[in-house]
């Protein structure tokens, strides 16, 4: 069961962003009219086929949409897509693929760290912007990075191991034991 598990996760957190496709945000803005007011999140599910951005709550207050804008982790539901212009945009399928993962997808396997799996994307992305900015983050630090990211199957420890473990990884250090 365990294998199967991690062959689904790995193959959804694996899709990778194709680099062609960040510049058809800018075609879109322009081929939909309204210059570009609808929300980043609706571009890069619907036109560009990115699904690893999940629709949470519309508000951006649950963290599901997360993407990185430059190196921030930013709610795609409510961001218009206009306000992307010169910024470099990176997804969950942009992190890493299956043949090579991003620490963090490979670390949050290992932990076994998601159940449902729809907070995830939004909670690796909020990760991934706080090693940018911190490489050994403490757990108060992890745990307020992640505070904006709501996640109801009771994953919390495990994703703070996660979190360590990728953090270690991208370090150079070995795994914890």
């Amino acid at each position: 069961v365990a294998g199967a598990f991690d062959k689904a996760l790995a193959g959804d957190l694996g899709r990778i962003a194709d680099s062609n496709r960040a510049s058809e945000l800018g075609r879109i803005g322009g081929s939909r009219g309204g210059g570009g007011s609808f929300p980043i999140e609706d571009a890069l599910r619907h036109d560009l086929g990115l699904i690893a951005t999940r629709f949470g709550c519309g508000e951006g207050l649950c963290g599901a949409c997360h993407v990185l804008v430059d190196g921030r982790a930013v709610a795609s539901c409510n961001t218009p897509l206009w306000s992307l212009a010169g910024k470099n945009v990176v997804t969950l399928e942009g992190l890493g693929d299956e043949s090579r993962p991003h620490p963090l997808q490979s670390a949050f396997i290992a932990e076994q760290a998601m159940q449902c799996g729809y907070c995830i994307s939004g909670i690796i992305i909020g990760a991934a912007a706080l090693l940018l900015r911190d490489p050994d983050p403490t757990d108060a630090a992890i745990r307020q990075a992640l505070d904006g990211n709501l996640c109801r199957c009771g994953s919390h420890l495990r994703i703070l191991r996660a979190v360590r473990r990728a953090a270690a990884a991208m370090r150079g250090e070995p795994a914890y034991g």
